[in-house]
């Protein structure tokens, strides 16, 4: 297959893989998109990205390295349009996707690769029009969301509901993180099991690595001795940050004498719905009596993440939902284990025991419960921190990469399949 494929339209519309994650509507799925991007071009298939303009000083091509191109596609206003406002700007933005590509010969693309639903209307689009298949990858699911909303947070609209079912039946592959998501493509919006296929996100093993406890703190300035449990990602309900906190107040009204060594630290910034309350959990924290101990540190870039996670006694992720939790895998690869919530893709994320530990629920006193385990329990860390290294390590971007190619040759033989059935 990788002789034949020679060129991918990643369509990554809401969010460009060139931002940094961490704030707005950048996260895994920016990760994801660029880290894959990088992996099929060193395999020789080149990938132009297509993703919306969001600045009017970018250039409309931006040349990443050798075989990935992104390209800034004008569509509606530059700032200010939220994820709810941009079905609007579809036709716009797939009419200047389709016009990139008519400047090239026929066949010029070989596949398109959309991420999220809005994303997949265009391939969808694209598809039908350039004659080549579809593979969609959901990133996150509104039917799924909207089962397990947080305190105070916006369920989904119907628009994206109807939209995610009809990119379902267009994809001829639909890519899923984990097999509890392809469960839910199945069960919840009726996929062709023959149509779903699991290839877990990957790490980047040469960055997310174990660079020392005591080094990290050195550099971060935090103290060499002490406890730092951390959060990394957008602060919004869905990510629950504020469990954390509540959390770590329950810890320290029952230990204590921890509150003199130990340090929060909460790293991302506001995102989705958490922008209608941008200092909320400042706020939090001081309801709490816990403000001398959290640090606020804005989004960090991974060469500075990295230290961030191997500086930490435990990372903490207590989402509502992930589809799969690449925080949770970074964090383990650096050697730190991971208490998390028992919920999506996490549970694959995270092997409970051996390399951190999975919460029922978002009850603070539970997860304070897990950090005083991690924390006190004698030889429970340095066990955890070895099984987290282990479990990180089979999460490579190459391992996903390969497999991602089988899934695009698996979509040729679909369409293909679908266009001899056509034609009897």
């Amino acid at each position: 297959m990788v002789s034949t494929l020679h060129r991918v339209a990643m369509v990554s519309l809401h969010t460009s893989p060139l931002d940094q994650p961490g704030t707005g509507d950048a996260g895994g799925m920016n990760v994801y998109v660029l880290a894959l991007s990088r992996r099929l071009a060193a395999r020789g298939v080149e990938v132009d990205v297509f993703t919306r303009s969001t600045d009017s000083t970018l250039d409309p091509v931006v040349d990443v390295t050798d075989g990935i191109r992104v390209h800034h596609v004008s569509a509606g206003p530059y700032e200010g349009l939220t994820k709810h406002e941009l079905p609007a700007q579809l036709c716009v933005f797939a009419r200047e996707v389709l016009r990139a590509e008519a400047y090239h010969p026929v066949g010029y693309y070989d596949l398109v690769h959309s991420h999220y639903w809005l994303s997949g209307q265009v391939g969808a689009l694209a598809r039908d029009r350039w004659g080549v298949p579809l593979v969609h990858t959901m990133h996150t699911m509104a039917k799924v969301k909207n089962a397990a909303l947080a305190e105070g947070d916006t369920p989904e609209p119907m628009a994206r509901l109807i939209g995610e079912e009809q990119v379902v039946e267009a994809a001829d592959m639909l890519v899923a993180n984990t097999d509890d998501e392809a469960r839910q493509l199945v069960d919840l919006y009726g996929a062709d099991p023959g149509r779903v296929q699991v290839v877990h996100p990957g790490v980047d093993l040469d960055t997310f690595r174990d660079v020392g406890t005591r080094a990290a703190r050195e550099r971060l300035g935090l103290p060499v001795d002490g406890e730092l449990i951390t959060f990394v990602g957008r602060i919004q309900p869905l990510k629950a940050p504020d469990v954390m906190l509540r959390a770590v107040a329950v810890l320290l009204r029952e230990r204590p004498e921890l509150r003199s060594r130990l340090t929060v630290a909460v790293v991302g910034g506001p995102s989705g719905s958490g922008l209608e309350r941008p200092d909320v959990l400042v706020r939090l924290a001081d309801e709490l009596g816990i403000t001398d101990s959290v640090r606020f540190v804005p989004p960090v870039a991974q060469a500075g993440l990295v230290d961030w996670y191997a500086a930490s006694s435990l990372v903490c992720v207590p989402s509502y939902n992930e589809s799969f939790g690449l925080v949770a895998v970074e964090a383990q690869a650096t050697g730190t284990p991971v208490v998390a919530a028992a919920v999506g893709g996490l549970t694959t994320a995270v092997a409970h025991e051996r390399s951190g530990l999975l919460v029922e629920g978002h009850e603070p006193a539970s997860y304070a419960a897990a950090f005083a385990r991690v924390l006190l329990e004698p030889g429970l860390r340095d066990r955890l921190a070895e099984g987290a290294r282990v479990h990180a390590a089979q999460f490579g971007w190459d391992r996903t990469a390969e497999a991602m190619i089988e899934v695009y040759a698996a979509a040729h033989e679909k369409m293909r399949a679908d266009l001899s059935g056509l034609a009897l």
